[in-house]
């Protein structure tokens, strides 16, 4: 195997990132060594690469960008005892460190000491990648590179949609977004019976039809958001709400359109602090608030790869566009652009 690889490297704290060639990174003893098949963009690659403030405050270039991926193990670590070279992987990002009280009481994903891949270490835009044993994730073989690399930002919409049953229920998903998009499939699914989705670009909410939303609410196209997403739900207002936009007017009319007695999941990361009503929205409504934070580990990784191996969802849609490693600059820009006109897109080294 040769020393060095190609890897797109954050340089330096401005707009941007560069393809180098490094050192292909060696395992310690706890840690495997992945040869890279795809990997693809997550929103949070998008922030470090246009350097914005929360980007600001947790990086420190240089460093390897990527956290989503699949690939084949090529080395292991002297301590390594349940991954072994020929395994083919994706990683949980987040590795905590099982000594804290979260960990010591079996939640893992919420970590007092969490550190991500990609963000807090080098990641996986590259020829090869080393991550942890304690976060390697042995994929079934019959799932192709491109939807394994993707089953992170699933599983954040697995979680966050199915963190109570939604069968027989109406839910509305607010962010058109890729995990927006996914968590619409996991919805329908799982039995949901009337799907809402709810954003402000055409192209992905065209995506969210694909993916079995019974309606679909363009925000920038409506006067009274709620009352459009009540009217949408047969004058009702919804037993499930998914908060994965983001934004403040999102969580206001998720509070606004969420019935007595239902739940919500909070996903989206503001940039912010938000101001509700507190009594009303939530003390005399008797809601259920859920935090989502990543992945349930590893519960949720085993239901990603069940309904993945099953073929009861197709996940296809959201990926719109697959391309070289070499090519990553593309990617970032359609990203970037708005109107979006791109949904996941996937990167081959």
């Amino acid at each position: 195997m040769a020393d060095k690889m190609k890897a797109v490297v954050k340089k330096n704290g401005e707009f941007g990132a560069v393809m180098e060639e490094v050192s292909i990174p060696k395992p310690k003893s706890d840690e495997v060594l992945v040869k890279i098949k795809a990997t693809s963009i997550c929103g949070t690659d998008v922030h470090i690469y246009e350097w914005n403030e929360w980007a600001q405050s947790r990086i420190k270039p240089p460093q390897i960008l990527g956290h989503e991926f699949a690939g084949d193990v090529v080395e292991v670590g002297k301590c390594v005892k349940n991954i072994k070279v020929g395994d083919y992987i994706s990683a949980e990002t987040h590795i905590p460190c099982h000594h804290c009280k979260p960990c010591l009481t079996g939640q893992f994903h919420i970590c007092e000491n969490l550190k991500i891949v990609g963000v807090d270490r080098d990641g996986c835009f590259a020829e090869y990648a080393v991550i942890p044993e304690s976060v390697a994730w042995a994929n079934d073989r019959s799932i192709p590179p491109e939807i394994a690399s993707v089953q992170e930002p699933l599983g954040n919409a697995v979680y966050c949609t199915t963190v109570t049953d939604v069968f027989g229920q109406s839910v509305v998903i607010f962010g058109d977004g890729p995990t927006g998009l996914f968590a619409t499939g996991v919805a329908r699914v799982g039995g949901a019976t009337r799907i809402i989705t709810v954003g402000m670009m055409p192209f992905c909410l065209d995506i969210a039809k694909k993916m079995g939303a019974d309606a679909t609410i363009n925000i920038t196209e409506v006067k009274d958001v709620a009352e459009a997403i009540i009217e949408a739900n047969n004058g009702e207002k919804a037993d499930i709400v998914l908060e994965m936009a983001g934004a403040e007017k999102a969580v206001a009319d998720a509070v606004k359109v969420l019935r007595k007695g239902g739940r919500m999941s909070a996903f989206g990361v503001l940039p912010g602090e938000v101001t509700i009503d507190y009594n009303n929205a939530l003390v005399f409504k008797g809601a259920t608030i859920f935090g989502i934070n990543g992945r349930l580990m590893y519960d949720t990784w085993t239901k990603v790869r069940n309904i993945l191996s099953s073929g009861r969802i197709d996940i296809t849609p959201v990926i719109t566009h697959k391309m070289p490693l070499d090519d990553f600059a593309k990617g970032f820009e359609l990203m970037l652009d708005v109107p979006k006109k791109a949904g996941k897109i996937v990167l081959f080294p």
